[in-house]
């Protein structure tokens, strides 16, 4: 690495290589990410004092960045990460070459002080240095939010349109999705093949500037060299304050005293950042080791070895009819008791469940709408042995998403479901079959029965009344013509809109039929 520097600036020292400045880059791009990753698990012991702190993050970092980056400008003549190896910024002469090698050698205190930033520089260093991220960090987070709707449903599935009499707000969301969606992607990619031109044009030395950002501003970045040294040393001197007449012993120099805390807390207090940098550093490197080795895996599936974790339990649902099973010694040990004991006696208090007519599994009740009072379409939930299915298409879950009842689905499924538009929400509703669990079939027995009892009065009434008619079923036929017209009535019946009669379970969980607070919006991503 020295060497290729070496070969890289040729006599000009104060030059830094495109390794250092890349480390600096990865530095400073590592630390809002450690910073929310500590202050989330803070907030998960003080969630009352530290959730919106957290859920403000973005703004309260680019504060405190402006303060520090704004303070370490001003004395130390560069960034926060780029004081820790050693740079500074400073000011492009305009002359031809942009150089003065000889008044660099003879004068270097005359020429820091002529190439040091002045107070409106450094206003531009910091748009770019603070919030030239923050809006990177604000874009990107948008688009993943908009972006996967469009990228996994399909383009065809997008629903935001602009309404004709749409309000100011409306219209700049609309617009501002659309840009995320069409522009923001291509605006990206320029931005990345920006970066990388003027990096390899600093590495062969055809530019001085390291970034098109720096260029504009007309600002590089450069090595510090022994009159930045001793600038710095003597900046940091505490200057001595004369005592006020008739002021009492310690009044000066108190530490709440408004002079004390502008001149010597506040500067030593961002002074001391240089020593816990390196300290910090070397924490987030080992947390990150630790999380990404393997050895931290298999340490937790050691201590996780011969847990049988049982499925979430949720108030108000009956438990899963495999968890009450009666032990295997008492059902093998004397079958004719237990087969005598199970027909002759009858629990008043748990009677027996209610069965579908096609199907031996006792059958889950639906849950109850606290507001319509209309019975919820859901479906069951997965057993031990389907937990990689998704529970709504019985699949292999595909964009693991998870609601905010803890159950995982296909991103396409449960969006769909929360929007009220999946393919079993929708025959449901058209008079479908209930599915696996049968709902709703009990209802249209009971309604077909019913008109089929009215019918055949209606059939008999006629027959009765014209001459030589036999409705006795003599075995005419005419019995086997009825059942055939009850069979088709009954397929017609089945198809009969269950609106007004079930919910959908739009905007609901597909298995605990619960509100899903802020709807599509709800969800979020399980990353695997």
């Amino acid at each position: 690495m020295d060497f290729m520097s070496s070969l890289q600036n040729g006599f000009d020292d104060q030059k830094p290589s495109i390794f250092e400045l890349l480390s600096e880059q990865q530095l400073s791009s590592l630390i809002p990410p450690s910073l929310r990753y500590l202050l989330a698990l803070a907030t998960h012991r003080h969630p009352r004092y530290l959730l919106r702190l957290l859920n403000s993050f973005d703004e309260v970092y680019a504060l405190l960045m402006l303060a520090v980056e704004r303070q370490y400008l001003l004395t130390y003549g560069g960034g926060f990460t780029e004081n820790f190896y050693g740079l500074k910024r400073e000011r492009v002469l305009r002359i031809k070459g942009g150089e003065a090698p000889r008044a660099q050698i003879a004068v270097p205190s005359l020429m820091r002080e002529t190439l040091k930033l002045t107070s409106s520089d450094v206003w531009r260093n910091l748009a770019i240095m603070v919030g030239l991220p923050y809006i990177r960090r604000k874009l990107d987070e948008s688009y993943d939010i908009h972006a996967p709707q469009v990228t996994i449903l399909g383009p065809s599935y997008n629903r935001d349109t602009l309404p004709p009499d749409a309000t100011l707000r409306q219209r700049i969301l609309y617009y501002y999705k659309w840009f995320l969606r069409n522009i923001y992607p291509s605006v990206n990619a320029a931005y990345y093949f920006s970066l990388l031109a003027f990096n390899l044009a600093y590495l062969f030395d055809n530019t001085k500037y390291s970034s098109p950002f720096l260029w504009l501003i007309g600002t590089r970045i450069r090595r510090l060299g022994g009159a930045d040294h001793r600038a710095i040393a003597l900046a940091l001197q505490p200057h001595p304050t004369p005592p006020t007449t008739g002021a009492r012993p310690g009044q000066n120099t108190s530490i709440l005293n408004p002079r004390t805390l502008a001149t010597i807390v506040y500067p030593r207090l961002l002074s001391s950042l240089k020593l816990l940098l390196p300290t910090s550093i070397f924490a987030l490197k080992f947390l990150e080791w630790w999380h990404a080795s393997d050895f931290s895996r298999q340490l937790s599936r050691k201590a996780a070895e011969g847990l049988d974790l049982p499925p979430p339990i949720i108030p108000g649902l009956p438990s899963s009819p495999g968890l009450s099973k009666p032990p295997a010694s008492a059902s093998t040990s004397n079958p004719t008791t237990t087969k005598s004991t199970t027909t002759n006696t009858v629990s008043l208090s748990n009677p027996p469940p209610t069965q579908h007519p096609n199907s031996t599994k006792p059958r889950r009740k639906p849950p109850t709408s606290s507001t319509t009072l209309l019975p919820i379409l859901t479906v069951p939930p997965p057993s031990p042995l389907t937990t990689s299915l998704c529970p709504i298409c019985l699949h292999p879950i595909q964009t693991p998403t998870a609601a905010q009842t803890g159950y995982v689905f296909c991103y396409a499924c449960i969006f769909k479901w929360v929007d009220g538009s999946h393919e079993r929400q929708l025959a449901f509703m058209d008079g479908s079959s209930g599915g696996d669990e049968g709902w709703g079939e009990d209802e249209d027995d009971a309604e077909d029965d019913d008109e089929e009892e009215e019918a055949g009065d209606a059939r008999i009434g006629e027959r009765g009344s014209g001459s030589g008619v036999n409705v006795d079923g003599d075995g005419d036929g005419d019995g086997a013509t009825t059942g055939g017209d009850n069979h088709n009535r009954k397929k017609e019946k089945g198809r009969k809109s269950r609106q007004g009669r079930w919910e959908s379970g739009k905007g609901r969980c597909a298995v605990t039929g619960r509100k899903v607070l802020g709807g599509t919006d709800g969800l979020r991503r399980v990353m695997v």
